[in-house]
C-alpha cells in the first residue's frame, strides 16, 4: 500500500516565519495527472492534498520536489494536514495522510 512520509518543519527556517516540510511517498509516484482513467496507472500515481489550519480550501501538489513551503503565516500555532490522494483526487489506502503542528514564533513577524 501507498505510504506517506512526513518530516516535522525546519526549526531554523521557522525562526525567520517559513515553514519547509519535506515528505516522501513510497508505492505512489507523484506526477501532474489527473482524471478517473489515470487511476488504472501502473505503477500508481497521485499527488498531494495540502490543508491549513482547517481552511475550507486545499491546493493539490503535484510538484514531487519533496518539499511544502508556506511563508507569511502569523504567529502562533498552525497544523497543515497533508493527503496522498490518486489521479480522481481520492485519498489512497494505507497510511496516506498526516498532520502536523507546529508554531511560528513571534520574532518571525519581526523579520517581515
Amino acid at each position: 500500500p501507498p505510504r506517506l512520509i512526513v518530516d516535522p518543519p525546519f526549526a531554523d527556517q521557522l525562526a525567520r516565519g517559513v515553514v519547509q516540510i519535506q515528505y516522501r511517498a513510497e508505492n505512489v509516484r507523484i506526477v501532474p495527472v489527473f482524471g478517473v482513467a489515470a487511476t488504472a496507472v501502473s505503477p500508481r500515481i497521485g499527488h498531494l492534498h495540502v490543508r491549513v489550519d482547517d481552511l475550507p480550501w486545499h491546493w493539490a501538489d503535484a510538484s514531487d520536489d519533496n518539499t511544502i513551503d508556506i511563508a507569511g503565516l502569523p504567529p502562533g500555532l498552525h497544523k497543515i494536514q497533508i493527503n496522498l490522494v490518486d489521479a480522481a483526487h481520492r485519498l489512497l489506502p494505507g497510511q496516506s495522510s498526516q498532520t502536523v503542528t507546529f508554531t511560528v514564533p513571534a520574532v518571525a513577524a519581526l523579520l517581515h
